[in-house]
């Protein structure tokens, strides 16, 4: 089969997308997990995640990198298996500017070529060791779904808001809101969470999703230009996959995929430790400029070769 890959990829430190944002959002809030710097500072993460792709997974057959009008100074634009996806390619004009990541996601379907088969990263994901097609996709064709197991969840939440009176934080909220419209249609509650790494999805199935089954609620986020918490999150498409016997579970553990926590060092630690098949380096309103700086630190030295999709010399 042919498989394609998607990230999504941001330069936040460019003047004329910082303008942009400003004059549309304001400035970011350092304390907002929604809208922080970490959110979309640019350190050069998707270049070493293209190195993880050319290292381990080089049977990628294409490589999409969604953008609002940039392109990173240092991609070799001219290697035949990167192409760049603006964000009018495939998002309605209503929607335009957009600085939520989840909405964006939920047009990933609509570029152009995209094939059947697909994986989405973002662009602090990488592939940590040599993987094949059968490590996302079943023999039936079907996406492998990968959770964090979480056998309270539904319970907890509750508890939470309704008992403890705590509100969720935002993106627990989209999550809990996709995994309430799927029980609604399909009477259960996935209590397991999206382990926040790299993804399998059957492009047909991610666009009846979207275009038929949840049209309504989908179409409701298309002037969500910020995240909001009533966005749908694209866990809904693995859940129903679940649901509809088109994706197989896979709960994961940290020999698989680790999610990292770039200002807590002993998350590197348990990544040396641990080794898995994919891990994420992720940023937030907790890390500082020199959390920043380990992180690109470690990354050059775990992947210290140039690949093909950089410019050379």
């Amino acid at each position: 089969m042919d498989i394609d890959l998607v990230y999504l990829w941001v330069d936040g430190n460019d003047p004329a997308w910082q303008a942009k944002r400003n004059a549309f959002i304001g400035k970011t809030d350092e304390s907002s997990p929604i809208n922080c710097k970490g959110r979309y500072a640019n350190n050069d993460e998707l270049k070493y995640s293209l190195r993880s792709v050319e290292m381990y997974a080089p049977w990628i057959r294409k490589i999409f990198i969604v953008t609002d009008n940039q392109t990173p100074e240092w991609l070799n634009t001219s290697n035949s298996k990167i192409q760049i996806v603006d964000h009018k390619e495939i998002m309605p004009a209503e929607s335009l500017p957009c600085f939520n990541s989840s909405l964006i996601e939920h047009f990933l379907y609509r570029i152009p070529g995209l094939s059947e088969y697909f994986l989405f990263s973002n662009d602090d994901m990488y592939i940590n060791k040599k993987v094949t097609a059968d490590d996302f996709f079943t023999p039936s064709g079907f996406p492998f779904i990968r959770l964090t197991r979480k056998p309270f969840r539904k319970l907890r939440w509750f508890w939470r808001e309704k008992i403890c009176k705590k509100p969720l934080l935002n993106y627990s909220k989209m999550i809990d809101r996709s995994s309430q419209m799927v029980e609604k249609k399909y009477g259960t509650y996935y209590t397991g969470m999206p382990h926040h790494n790299i993804d399998a999805y059957l492009r047909s199935d991610y666009q009846r999703i979207v275009e038929k089954d949840f049209s309504k609620e989908f179409a409701a986020n298309n002037q969500n230009h910020m995240r909001n918490d009533n966005d749908v999150h694209r866990s809904i498409i693995s859940y129903i996959a679940l649901a509809e016997k088109r994706g197989q579970l896979r709960y994961v553990t940290e020999k698989e995929s680790m999610h990292v926590l770039i200002h807590k060092k002993r998350h590197y630690d348990r990544l040396d430790q641990y080794h898995p098949m994919l891990f994420c380096m992720n940023d937030s309103q907790s890390a500082q400029d020199s959390d920043r700086m380990m992180m690109k630190n470690y990354l050059d030295k775990r992947f210290p070769q140039k690949s093909s999709f950089e410019k050379q010399g």
